[in-house]
C-alpha cells in the first residue's frame, strides 16, 4: 500500500509491503512494531534504529501528531487515491470562489445532499460518488451557494463530469 504524507510543506511517498517500508523509491528498509501493555508508547523499530513513538488522531482524515522520541510532529497520511481525490478537487477552487464539483474519476453517483439555491459552507458534503468499489464525499473547497445540480443518485458519471455548479 501506497501513502502519501505530508510533514508541514513537505510531501512524501511511503509505500508499505511484505520487504518493509519504502521512502520515495528508496531501498526497503525493516520495520517492526511493538505495543507497550496498558501505555500509548509503541516501540518502532525501522532498520537498526528503534523509536519510541506515540501517535495521537487529530481532527480530520488522515491527520495525526506523532511524538518520536519525545519530539512532536503535525502530520497528514492519506492513500494514493485519496491524496489525487483531494489534490484535484482543491485544485479547481477559484481565485474568489468554491470550484464546481467535478467528477475526480468514473464512478456512480450514490447521493447528491444539496439543492439549487442552497448555501454551503467551506468543507461540506456536496456529493458521494462510488468508484473502484469505495464511496468518496466531494466537498466544497469555499462557502457559496448551489447554482445547479447536474445529476442524480443512480446516475453514472466520467471524470470530469460537472456534477453540481456553485457560486
Amino acid at each position: 500500500m501506497r501513502y502519501v504524507v505530508q510533514l508541514n510543506d513537505e510531501r512524501k511517498t511511503v509505500s508499505i509491503d511484505s520487504d518493509g517500508l519504502r521512502y520515495e523509491e528508496g531501498p526497503a528498509i525493516s520495520a517492526e512494531l511493538a505495543d507497550i501493555e496498558g501505555s500509548p508508547v509503541r516501540m518502532v523499530k525501522l532498520g537498526t534504529h528503534v523509536y519510541r513513538v506515540v501517535v495521537e488522531r487529530r481532527q480530520g482524515k488522515g491527520k495525526y501528531s506523532v511524538w518520536v522520541d519525545g519530539y512532536r510532529f503535525d502530520t497528514e497520511a492519506l492513500d494514493e487515491r485519496t491524496r489525487a481525490i483531494r489534490d484535484l478537487s482543491t485544485a479547481n477552487a477559484g481565485p474568489t470562489g468554491p470550484a464546481p464539483i467535478i467528477a475526480p474519476m468514473p464512478g456512480l453517483i450514490v447521493s447528491v445532499n444539496v439543492n439549487p439555491g442552497d448555501r454551503v459552507t467551506a468543507g461540506q458534503g456536496i456529493v458521494v460518488m462510488e468508484a473502484m468499489k469505495m464511496e468518496n464525499e466531494l466537498r466544497a473547497t469555499a462557502a457559496g451557494t448551489v447554482k445547479s445540480v447536474e445529476v442524480v443518485a443512480g446516475t453514472a458519471v466520467e471524470k470530469g463530469a460537472l456534477l453540481v455548479a456553485l457560486e
